[in-house]
This record gives structure tokens, sequence and C-alpha cells, in this order.
């Protein structure tokens, strides 16, 4: 029988053995296909931690046309939450926010304002999907946290109307958009159950100098109106909200791009706070918005301090000029 000392040695000599084949076969095979594997998971932060991983919902932006020509919409019903912008001349435009779900079409899509960059800051680094800017804007939406995507970049995810008269005519593809990330609209504006008080409404209306905004309590949702007439998108009927939300915001010069008419464009100012009143379950709720930061969601207060949820579902957020 061996001594000690032979039997370690030859202990020894099988382990490298073993070690040895394995690295051999990982030179001969190339081991598991880097391309073929999964992305790794994300390693979890508990949540005691004080730097939790930032949220990675999917997030998509389309800048929707909302003039006469423009109508009906498409894909507009599908979008998790729609913030009603003021533009020059007194009208407004859409901003459609997608993450739940997307449309199979959505439109008509127009351009960008310098509104966007702020407002949608709080999305983190969401996709936004328009028909182009200024030259003045330009430099401020590509310095924003967007994932910028216009007709240009993405030709194969737009395409013409030909039974719309330009510039009403551009549609997208919402499948076809690379996709941005952040914090969804769950997380941006809180939902839960309705808190004590409120004032039973019907019917609400707001008007800016060029549109006018009716919302009408159907027993389960807000239906919205445009000028007088109800707000329809293709294949899904009037469009409706579980909340609306009449925000009153500050309004700034901007980089003084006028409109064909010489009518500037506004910037709606949606970081501080501000009046608001939130429509929900059939009752309003007059309260104080506050967004300290771009990168914050806005909250909604009552006086007496006590936090104003919006409902479960899709949302309606009008930026009103004060």
């Amino acid at each position: 029988m061996p001594s000690k000392p032979i039997r370690q040695l030859l202990a020894a000599v099988g382990v490298f053995a073993v070690v040895g084949a394995g690295v051999a076969a990982l030179l001969v095979f190339g081991g598991e296909d880097e391309a073929a594997r999964p992305p790794p998971s994300p390693t979890r932060t508990p949540s005691s931690s004080p730097n939790p991983p930032p949220p990675r919902d999917p997030v998509l932006v389309v800048k929707i046309d909302n003039v006469q020509a423009a109508r009906p919409h498409t894909g507009l019903a599908a979008a998790d939450v729609v913030y009603v912008e003021p533009v020059e001349g007194g009208l407004t435009r859409f901003a459609a926010v997608y993450s739940s779900r997307l449309p199979g079409v959505a439109g008509p899509v127009r351009s960008a304002r310098e509104t966007d960059a702020e407002l949608l800051a709080q999305y983190g680094r969401p996709t936004l999907a328009f028909s182009g800017a200024a030259p003045e804007i330009m430099p401020v939406l590509r310095k924003a946290p967007l994932r910028i995507v216009t007709e240009r970049g993405r030709p194969g995810a737009y395409f013409r109307d030909g039974a719309r008269p330009r510039p009403h005519n551009l549609f997208v593809r919402p499948e076809r958009l690379p996709m941005g990330h952040g914090p969804g609209p769950q997380r941006v504006l809180d939902r839960g159950p309705a808190p004590p008080g409120g004032a039973p409404v019907g019917e609400r209306t707001v008007r800016y100098r060029g549109a006018s905004y009716g919302f009408r309590w159907s027993g389960d949702r807000w239906l919205v109106s445009l000028n007088g007439t109800p707000l329809r998108s293709a294949g899904a009927g009037q469009v409706g909200a579980a909340t609306v939300v009449v925000q009153r915001v500050a309004i700034r010069e901007g980089r003084r791009v006028a409109d064909s008419a010489g009518s500037m464009s506004p910037v709606a100012k949606t970081v501080g706070t501000g009046q608001a009143s939130v429509l929900r379950d059939g009752k309003v709720y007059p309260v104080t918005w506050s967004r300290p930061t771009a990168r914050h969601g806005t909250t909604f207060t009552k006086p007496s301090g006590q936090q104003v949820p919006l409902a479960p579902g899709r949302v309606w957020v009008l930026l009103v000029p004060r």
C-alpha cells in the first residue's frame, strides 16, 4: 500500500487532471455563446438600501395633434396619461404617455415643444416620438433625458395617411420604436383610494384661449369633449379618464419661437407648486400641486396637508396658464 505522502501526491495529480480537462473543454468548444445568453438579471437592492436601483418601466411619449383636421385620433384612448399642453395662439397639443400597453397605431403625430423637456423628465428617459421641432428647440430636447425618435430617424415606424391633408396625416406604429425606460405613470402619479371630502360634480369645462375641454362623469369615468364635440379615438369611441387633473401653471418665455402668425410659443413650468383640481369618482378636490425637481413626480395635497391620490386607470392632466 503506498505511503501517506505518495497518496497525497496522487490525489493532487487527480485534481489537476479534472481541472485541466475542464479548461481544455472550454478552449475546444468555446463555452456558452455570450450572444445567446439572456441579459443578466439586475441586482436586487434591499428596500433598506439608501440607493435603490431606479425603476425600469417601459415609457413611450407620442406628441399628438388635436386641431379639427387631426380628428378622429388613433391610439389616444390607449394612453396611460394624456397631458394637454398650451401652445402658440392659445391652442393646445397632446403628449400621450404609453407604458402598460401600446396601440397598433398612434397619431396624428406632430411637433414637440420646449415644455416637453421639463415635463417628461419625471419619467426617467422615455422615448419621445414626434414629427420634428423648431431649430431653436432641438438643442433643448437633445440635452433633456429623452430618447428622441423622429420620422427621419425611424422611417419604417412612421407612415402618411393619403386621405388626410398634411401636416395632419403622419402616424406611427409604436411597436416599431425603441422603448425608453424609467418610472412609469403608476409611480410618477400616485394612485389610491379616494380621500374623504370632495364636492360632487357631474361636469367640468376647462378653457384655453383657443380651445375648450369638457369632462362629464358617466358613473365610472370622465368622458372627454373638445370644443363641444366628443373626442373620439378610432376603434375605441369617446375617450375617457378615471382622473382629470386641472393644473394651473406659470408660463415663461422660451427660445422665442413663433408660429406663422407671429404668436409666441409658451413654455409651461411644471416644476414648483401651484393650485389644481383633481376630479375623480364624480367629485372634485381643490388641491396644491408640488414637484420639487424635474426628476420628481407630481403630488397633490388638500389644504389640510392630506395627499390626494389619483384613481386607478387613465389620467388626463391639463396644464392651464394661471
